[in-house]
This record gives structure tokens, C-alpha cells and sequence, in this order.
């Protein structure tokens, strides 16, 4: 049976690269679907996109992650590519992608970006993503090395056992730890990468947004790793609690008696705090098992990728 794809591309304002994405992944992709999802552009890309010859729908919640949610809850198909709206990934590399996914059985077949030009990835751009992917990989398993590439092709049991929350530009953090989570089989193959055409302005603020996918971690981290979060919290809050002990203890020692008595209720309270962290984190430990295991029963209750 020949597997159904959809090209799904989420826009922004890309009326000035648009057109020749469309055109190029459908020519690369034939018989595959293109679907342009538009989030309040103000210079007619739908229109040039639908003159391409996509299928044009619209998304007002602002952010590139409620996007990704509208089209992985809408389209329906066997095989997804996502890519950016902003000419920068090569449509050539789609069916080798492809049949990677295919041919191995995989559930992501990530594009891990080589820039063809030096300024085609920013130096803050380039250091944010290996600082955050190398992050992720410390956490849940380093699998991948360019965690943040928007080119990514994906099976229909990633797509609909993941449940997107991310708003903005945190989705490709959120799509990373899914697989990780998971242990599902995936795959980073190398494409090349290039410069935004003139004109074109990229949406990815590296502070601002950098900021919102280190927080998107932390909550990640909170939700799948509590005894790791809370156990660490934990530990930090006993060792404040001994150093603030240490002067009490030496002075008792020494007199017999406890005159710093704020000083012994802070850190006795500081210790119960240390221990009530620990046993959170037990405890959530045991509901994310159990949260795993329903989101694993849930991926494997949706029929895998057939084979080209």
C-alpha cells in the first residue's frame, strides 16, 4: 500500500519565500499533499501559497506550537514532513528522509542541519541550539544533535500519540523529548542548510525565545524526571540546612547552649523542606510511571508506517 503524505508547513509572513517551498517539496514529493498552515500573516502568503497549489488553512492563535497542534490534530495521513515556510531547507533531501523512515521503521527521521554558508546559522542561533540540545541529551538520552531543526519527518503513531502543549518556537524541544521518552526508533540525517533569501526575516528571537525552550526543559524535566527535580531540590535544601547548622552545633559544642535560636528553627525547618522534596519526588515517580506506560499503550495502539 502506498503511504499517504502530507507536507506540512506552518507560516508566519513568508509571502517572499512561499511559493517556491510549495513548489519545490511538491515537485520532490509527487502525489504528496501540502498543507500551508497560515498564523495572522499580514502579506498575503496564504493567497501566494494557494496559488502554488497547497492546501491552505488558517491557525489565529499566535505561536508556531499551537500551529504544529491545529495540523498534527487536523490532516490525516501515513507519513508527515514539517518544514519551515522560509526557503532555507532543501526539498531534495524530502525522499531520502523518507525512505529512511520507511525502509527502518522508524517513528522521526530528524534533518540535522550543515550550513552551506557561514551566515546561514548566526553564531547565537548555533550556540543556543547546542548548548539546549546538549542539555536535553544530558537528561533524557543524547540521541540527536540539532534538536531545534524545523525539518523533520515523522510517522502517523508520533503524530497522534503526541500531545502537543508548546506555543511558540519550544515545539521542536517538546517533539525531541517525546521520542526520548518514548524510546521510539529514530534517526538524525545530515542536509544541507542555507541563508534566508533577502528580505526574508526570521520569527526565532535567540534570547526570548532561548529563554522559553530552557523554561519548556525545566518543565519537562519537572513532569517526566520528578525524583531527578525534586530529589535535586531536595539535597540542596539539606546541604543549605547543614551549613546554617554548622556555627549552632560548633557553639553548643563548645558552651552547652543554643543562643542563635532563629538560626536552629530556619534550618530545622530547611531540612523539612529537603525531606518533603524527596518524598515528592518518590511519589510523583510512581504517577509518571504510570503516565508512561498509558502514553506507550496509546503509541501502540496506532498502526505503523506501511512501506513504499
Amino acid at each position: 500500500m502506498t503511504p499517504v503524505i502530507a507536507i506540512l508547513i506552518p507560516c508566519y509572513n513568508e509571502a517572499r519565500t512561499i511559493a517556491k517551498v510549495v513548489t519545490e517539496f511538491r515537485a520532490a514529493l509527487p502525489g504528496a499533499t501540502a498543507y500551508v498552515y497560515d498564523n495572522n500573516s499580514t502579506d498575503g502568503t496564504a493567497e501566494i501559497a494557494r496559488a502554488a497549489g497547497a492546501v491552505v488553512r488558517a491557525e489565529t492563535l499566535q505561536g508556531k506550537g499551537n500551529v504544529v497542534r491545529r495540523m498534527f490534530a487536523d490532516v490525516e495521513a501515513d507519513i508527515y514532513l514539517l518544514v519551515d515556510g522560509d526557503d532555507t531547507y532543501p526539498a531534495e533531501a524530502a525522499p531520502r528522509l523518507i525512505a529512511a523512515l520507511t525502509g527502518q521503521h522508524l517513528d522521526m527521521v530528524n534533518g540535522s542541519r550543515v550550513p552551506d554558508q557561514a551566515a546561514a546559522h548566526r553564531f547565537g542561533h548555533a550556540f543556543g541550539n547546542r548548548l539546549l540540545t546538549g542539555l536535553v541529551g544530558r537528561i533524557f538520552g543524547a540521541r540527536l544533535h540539532d534538536m531545534l531543526s524545523g525539518y523533520k519527518v515523522l510517522s502517523r503513531r508520533f503524530v497522534k500519540s503526541f500531545p502537543c502543549l508548546a506555543t511558540g518556537f519550544e515545539i521542536e524541544t517538546e517533539l525531541t523529548v517525546h521520542a526520548l521518552e518514548l524510546r521510539m526508533p529514530i534517526l538524525e540525517m545530515p542536509i544541507a542548510y542555507r541563508e534566508r533569501p533577502a528580505g526574508s526575516v526570521s520569527k526565532l528571537h535567540t534570547i526570548r525565545d532561548g529563554i522559553r525552550i530552557l523554561w519548556t526543559i525545566l518543565r519537562l524535566v519537572q513532569v517526566e524526571r520528578p525524583l531527578q527535580f525534586f530529589g535535586a531540590a531536595g539535597f540542596a535544601l539539606l546541604a543549605a540546612a547543614i551549613i546554617v547548622m554548622i556555627p549552632v552545633f560548633a557553639t553548643f559544642e563548645a558552651t552547652g547552649l543554643v543562643p542563635r535560636l532563629p538560626t536552629a528553627v530556619l534550618a530545622t525547618g530547611v531540612t523539612l523542606l529537603g525531606f518533603l522534596s524527596l518524598a515528592c519526588g518518590l511519589i510523583l515517580e510512581t504517577v509518571t510511571l504510570g503516565r508512561l506506560e498509558a502514553k506507550r499503550m496509546v503509541y501502540l495502539g496506532i498502526a505503523g508506517t506501511p512501506e513504499r
